[in-house]
């Protein structure tokens, strides 16, 4: 393993507090080897560009051996690297590159479930009901006369039963990459539990060498010289299984939007109070360190219990995304904005804030649908019910990302955001990936729109992804909006990232705001400690601005100074 080279800023323990993340989805990122996928050797030659970005940290999500039922997130060995995305050592050089440019380096922890590839996961299909090898999962017998019946009422994320029948024909199963596994199953007619693909059986919590097994996990990166941990579903761990097992008696209630209908704590498998001693004990491990490895939970809770995730003796920091799912409104953001601190605050944790990921529609897009507009209706539609004004989404991206990098705490940003890029909502049937499309039986079309390869270069077979095509089709459009083309000209949304990064680190200081006791209606005005000033118009005529030097803008002031629409500017003092 190559040793580490570290800029002196990288032993602040707080470092993560107000950083920037840039998050890599690995596949979509860069192909070095041009067989339309991207991988870490490709993403090591592109680090340069989040150097010259101006973040603070790479996060990768998920980069290990998976046989791509959902994109990565059923995972098949937490320890090593899919053959296809490069090797151990390729990952060292990596990260080696990563730190030489003083860049630290987050990866995905997905602790609820595991590839049915797993080495667990087959040992338990070739095991006996009750055995030790299938108490690292979640098997029950069926209920009905002859087990046919799943276990309860509880429902898949993407739709669905949770329960999956342990089968005959389960021997002989072929996976994305065309290899097919064989192993001498027990076609016992057991259940298995998968809150998400059938693909991506649920570990048992409650079983200590689970446990044991992610500790050693969190050593095995942390020695490797991987600086903090995005931790994936990170409230979903611990779980209800006394017997029999509960109904939620209605489907609905299996959805985290339930949460808030069920008294705190009392779902049988989303946000149990159990789940964190779990990770109280990975804070130990990651406080070993120097500096200590940072941790961030997605947990989609409601954010009086996110804060316990956040909490300095467990994860000590949880994405907020409360601000993504505001809708384009001064008086709503404002309160999400308020309230997310307060809970931060609470927790003794910085806020984070989100405008996309992986799996969202990407805000160049989704800031202009109107309110009430269902997102995935939308997708349904190919982005035509209703029609996308672009150059107006992309005037509103540019004016929400300026307001989120003056709020205090960390912000996320998603690979491609920074071209303003949109969302590719008409990828043709044939080309879909995300196993929503088929699990819900083509009622939801999923998230591959926001997961399309970036485009590096004006020309080529990918735009410069790599050297053949992309294991998602790129649009023509993708050539107007690829780093080559922003690169140094004035105006564009590269440019104004790399401005606002390199202003933001140099007026960073605290972590307060303070509100402007008036301001116009549908006008947003903060000040920071240092007396940074942010002002963001919502409304859809331009107004005054405060006193103060204009020291950058999302879009072009009005002819007469003024604050146009859909805008945001800092000020100095």
């Amino acid at each position: 393993m190559p040793e580490q080279t570290l800029d002196l800023s990288s032993r602040d323990p707080d470092w993560w507090r107000q950083a920037v993340f840039y998050q890599v989805y690995p596949r979509s990122f860069a192909d070095a080897d041009g067989d339309g996928l991207g991988d870490l050797r490709g993403i090591t030659r592109r680090l340069t560009h989040l150097s010259t970005l101006g973040v603070d940290a790479l996060w990768l999500s998920p980069f290990y051996p998976s046989e791509l039922a959902d994109g990565g997130y059923d995972v098949a060995d937490y320890r090593d690297v899919d053959p296809r995305l490069g090797t151990l050592d390729d990952f060292d050089a990596m990260v080696a590159e990563a730190h030489r440019l003083a860049l630290k380096v987050m990866v995905d922890i997905v602790p609820n479930h595991t590839s049915r590839r797993h080495e667990w996961f087959e040992e338990a299909l070739r095991s006996a009901p009750g055995s030790p090898a299938r108490d690292r999962y979640v098997f029950r017998d069926g209920r009905g006369a002859h087990g046919e019946l799943p276990p309860t009422d509880w429902q898949s994320v993407f739709g669905g039963s949770a329960w999956k029948r342990v089968e005959a024909d389960q021997g002989h199963q072929t996976d994305h990459a065309g290899r097919t596994g064989h192993a001498d199953r027990v076609p016992d007619g057991q259940w298995y539990l998968h809150l998400f693909t059938p693909e991506q059986p649920d570990l048992n919590w409650a079983n200590e060498e689970v446990r044991a097994d992610f500790l050693t996990t969190l050593r095995f990166w942390s020695d490797r010289g991987v600086d903090g941990f995005r931790i994936d579903v990170a409230h979903a761990l611990a779980k209800d299984l006394d017997v029999p097992l509960r109904d939620l008696g209605a489907p609905e209630l299996s959805g985290e939007q339930a949460l808030a209908a069920l008294p705190p704590g009392t779902h049988p498998f989303f946000d149990r109070d159990e789940v964190h001693e779990i990770y109280r004990d990975w804070r130990k491990i990651l406080d070993a360190y120097t500096p200590p490895r940072m941790a961030v939970a997605e947990a989609w809770v409601p954010g009086a219990r996110r804060a316990l995730y956040a909490r300095p003796d467990e994860l000590g920091q949880a994405f907020n995304f409360e601000y993504l799912q505001a809708g384009w409104d001064a008086e709503e953001l404002r309160g999400v904005i308020t309230d997310s601190l307060a809970t931060a605050r609470s927790a003794g944790a910085s806020a984070t804030w989100v405008l996309s990921n992986h799996d969202v529609v990407r805000h160049a897009s989704r800031l202009t649908l109107p309110p009430g507009t269902d997102p995935n209706a939308w997708l349904l539609s190919d982005g035509t019910a209703p029609p996308v004004d672009a150059a107006a989404g992309l005037r509103r991206a540019r004016a929400a990302t300026l307001l989120m990098l003056a709020l205090p705490g960390s912000s996320y940003v998603y690979q491609g955001e920074e071209l303003g890029l949109p969302e590719v909502a008409d990828l043709p049937a044939e080309a879909l990936q995300d196993p929503i499309w088929e699990q819900t039986a083509h009622t939801g079309k999923g998230r591959d729109g926001c997961r399309v390869p970036l485009p590096w270069t004006t020309t080529g077979p990918s735009y410069g992804f790599g050297a053949g095509g992309a294991w998602l089709p790129q649009p023509p459009a993708f050539a107007s909006y690829a780093v080559e083309a922003q690169d140094g000209v004035e105006g564009s949304t590269l440019e104004l990232y790399r401005a606002a990064l390199a202003l933001r680190r140099r007026l960073l200081d605290g972590e307060d705001l303070t509100w402007a006791a008036e301001s116009a209606p549908g006008v947003l005005d903060l000040t920071r400690t240092d007396g940074w000033r942010c002002v963001t118009n919502l409304s859809a005529t331009p107004v005054e601005l405060p006193p103060g030097e204009v020291l950058l803008s999302s879009a072009p002031l009005e002819g007469d100074g003024r604050l146009g629409p859909d805008t945001t500017a800092w000020l100095g003092s």
